[in-house]
């Protein structure tokens, strides 16, 4: 009985205990706020003018540019996926690198592109007149810059449907004589309709709770989304500030809830049954025209990511932000200060990278045990592998200033009977990391876990191994690189990001994220610059990494990878 306490129960128990305290305890705190005193926050709140605006700029920029990041995405999934565009690998990962650089930091690079001073620009005469207002600075930039960081996602999820849908269908529509956009209308888009539901509510929940973009340009704009208050509000401390911080962040989830519940049902509506196993997906002969989608594919590419980080840098290697970038004007000072003189962006380096680092082995480690029961036939633990990937999924979707907010309420006061504080350290940032990155640790675990053959398992118990030795001996060299894939997708989720953190550091726990927001809102902008490459520098690195890594993985785990 002791032997099996110490074995599967009490890792069931182990797992049991780490699902409430990371998903339902915080939520379920921010919940029992927000619904304090019969619900009379909530009424005050729904009578505020600023928060019904908020709410609504909330709504209007998250779908309008989903709906735009879901044409965009798509469109490029199908010229990548289904004609003969040559160096597909190279163009998959240049459109995928937008969204692992921050939304913050896409701001910046922006701001810096088409501003009165960009580098860009002014080579070729078409910067702004000096006084002239930036065009970013409105609804229309933020929506622009949230389908420009979104677009990839949509993007990779079309793409991905792509490579499992089967080909008869499309095939005998081709000998019928078919051509390729009657077959795009009355075939493909018809089986992909599910995929596409789930790729706009994706992109509809990540704008809902993106902070960066509306933070750098909707504040200068009066474009006010609900993070933003939520931020503003909690930076502004009051008697009440909790409660009302509670109450629209418990807004915000609901709304992204009832985006994912109204998904699920759109998706079984749209639902097209299919026979036969995934295929290769057609390879449509462009013919005379490749060159030219191959270049307009280029253009993309240059106008969405090279010419905003070419400002960037350029930004960077100016003394004063203005100055026109030459040899005599350039300079590495701003390098160095962030890298060696500042104390606060080389603990911001420190931080990130040991926080990151911690959630990603940390999760990793749990995602294999998760997936481990989940895969199990008939018992317990394989309902509590799927209550923990519920679980896992629902707090992916809501936004990371929520989860942020939750975990305020709950370590705002010392654990009770110990005296020890998580508020203000990078502990409440790491456990704030592992809920809002959970699912995207165990992605890759549970699609290499369900490839298992269950009888390793009861091979391995019949001869008399425990469960421990299982574990070590058999299910985790096994799940070991998707395991590893999932842990370096979130060291680069979590390295960069500021929306969790944002509500979450203090003086000496200072995040990458936050470091560099920082910067920029305090004027700082040559700094923010250069803190800003170096981290895409070594975001283009660690996805390098990946990529490598992907070599020895099953296809579909790195996504880029064709």
């Amino acid at each position: 009985m002791w032997r099996r306490i110490g074995g599967e129960g009490l890792t069931l128990a182990g797992l049991s205990l780490a699902a409430a305290g990371l998903f339902l305890l915080p939520l379920g705190r921010l919940f029992w706020t927000g619904l304090a005193e019969g619900g009379a926050p909530i009424g005050e709140a729904l009578s505020s003018d600023q928060v019904r605006r908020a709410l609504w700029h909330s709504l209007d920029s998250a779908g309008t540019s989903a709906f735009c990041a879901l044409l965009l995405g798509t469109t490029l999934a199908l010229v990548l996926g289904l004609t003969n565009i040559r160096a597909k690998g190279l163009f998959v990962f240049l459109l995928l690198l937008p969204m692992m650089i921050p939304p913050h930091v896409t701001a910046i690079s922006w701001i810096q592109a088409l501003g009165q001073s960009s580098p860009v620009l002014s080579l070729v005469g078409l910067a702004p007149p000096v006084g002239a207002a930036h065009p970013l600075y409105s609804r229309g930039g933020v929506i622009l810059l949230l389908t420009i960081q979104h677009t990839p996602l949509v993007f990779l999820v079309v793409l991905a449907a792509l490579r499992g849908l089967p080909r008869e269908m499309s095939e005998a529509a081709r000998i019928a004589g078919g051509r390729p956009f009657r077959l795009l209308t009355r075939i493909m888009l018809p089986l992909l309709a599910p995929t596409l539901v789930a790729g706009v509510a994706l992109a509809f929940v990540s704008a809902l709770g993106n902070f960066g973009i509306p933070a750098l340009l909707g504040i200068p704009g009066r474009f006010i989304t609900l993070p933003v208050l939520i931020w503003r509000r909690l930076a502004g401390f009051g008697p009440s500030v909790l409660t009302d911080v509670a109450v629209l962040a418990m807004g915000l989830a609901l709304v992204a809830v009832l985006a994912v519940i109204l998904q699920t049902w759109l998706q079984r509506k749209v639902r097209a049954g299919m026979t036969g196993p995934p295929q290769p997906a057609l390879r449509i002969d462009l013919g005379r025209t490749r060159p030219l989608w191959e270049a307009g594919l280029a253009i993309f590419v240059a106008a969405t990511l090279v010419m905003p980080l070419t400002s960037l840098v350029g930004t960077a290697l100016v003394a004063t932000y203005g100055i026109p970038l030459s040899l005599s004007t350039m300079t590495f000072d701003n390098f160095a200060e962030v890298l060696f003189r500042q104390s606060a962006p080389i603990r911001a380096f420190g931080n990130s990278t040991l926080i990151a680092g911690l959630a990603a082995l940390t999760l990793a480690a749990l995602s294999a045990l998760v997936a481990y029961f989940a895969g199990r036939r008939g018992s317990t633990g394989r309902r509590l592998g799927g209550v923990v990937t519920a679980l896992a999924d629902v707090s992916y979707a809501i936004p990371g200033l929520v989860i942020s907010v939750a975990f305020i309420l709950i370590y705002i006061r010392p654990i009770p009977g110990t005296g020890i504080s998580l508020y203000n350290t990078l502990t409440l940032i790491w456990l704030a990391y592992l809920t809002a990155y959970f699912s995207v640790a165990l992605k890759p675990v549970s699609a290499a876990a369900g490839q298992l053959d269950p009888s390793l398992d009861d091979a391995a118990r019949v001869s008399g191994a425990g469960f421990a030795r299982r574990i070590a001996r058999i299910h985790l060299p096994l799940l070991a690189p998707a395991a590893a894939s999932g842990a370096i997708l979130v060291f680069l989720t979590a390295y960069n990001e500021i929306t969790v953190s944002a509500l979450l550091w203090s003086r000496g726990n200072e995040t990458i994220g936050t470091t560099i927001f920082n910067y920029e809102d305090g004027g700082y902008t040559t700094l923010a610059a250069a803190m800003s490459t170096i981290t895409v520098m070594a975001t283009v690195l660690l996805m390098a990494l990946l990529d490598r890594l992907g070599r020895h993985l099953p296809p579909g785990v790195v996504p880029w990878r064709l």
